[in-house]
């Protein structure tokens, strides 16, 4: 019986994780689209909607992955542990990646290290958790490497790359969005 209860709250864990990734996912994107920091060729807008399981599945692995890895390193996450303060990291999170679709700096240099810092200033505010942190790390190189592979094979561009094929902000907004679904994942296990 209990083994049915842990299976279907993980269940249900998954499915509001994947549906809050899917959600952030489309507006997010499209915010980046009508700023035109993001292109995508024709075919791929229209089965963006249909076919984008990316990120809503990555963002129930990661929701999932961080009270796991709390309870693995034997230190319980009791840093704001309420949902006032998971919507304002959420809040905090749409600030920052619309920040770096609308927000002109007189170089892409000083955008990265001012989202960097209001990356880290989210995690701090937020998190301030080891495992958080690495974690997030951990993301944004992980996600910044699958973003090269699909720029660099078409699926879509970026207006003006300056860190290889995509933006030097980019792992920042990674760091940012993992850290943001941890929380979100870790309130879902209380």
């Amino acid at each position: 019986s209990s083994t049915l209860n842990l299976s279907q709250h993980l269940v249900q864990r998954s499915l509001v994780l994947f549906l809050v990734g899917a959600f952030m996912a489309l507006v997010l994107n499209l915010l980046q689209i009508q700023r035109n920091v993001t292109l995508f060729p024709d075919e791929v807008i229209s089965t963006l909607f249909s076919s984008a399981c990316g990120v809503p599945s990555l963002a129930a692995v990661v929701g999932l992955l961080y009270p796991c890895i709390d309870s693995h390193l034997g230190e319980p996450h009791k840093f704001k542990r309420e949902w006032a303060s998971v919507m304002r990291c959420i809040a905090v999170f749409v600030g920052i990646n619309h920040a770096s679709a609308k927000l002109d700096f007189a170089n892409n240099v000083q955008l990265s290290l001012t989202l960097a810092a209001l990356s880290l200033g989210l995690w701090w505010t937020f998190d301030r958790s080891r495992s958080g942190l690495g974690l997030g790390i951990t993301i944004a190189f992980v996600a910044t490497l699958i973003t090269q592979f699909l720029v660099y094979n078409g699926v879509y561009q970026y207006t003006s790359p300056d860190f290889l094929y995509i933006r030097s902000w980019l792992p920042c907004i990674f760091f940012s969005g993992g850290v943001t679904v941890g929380n979100i994942g870790r309130q879902l296990a209380m």
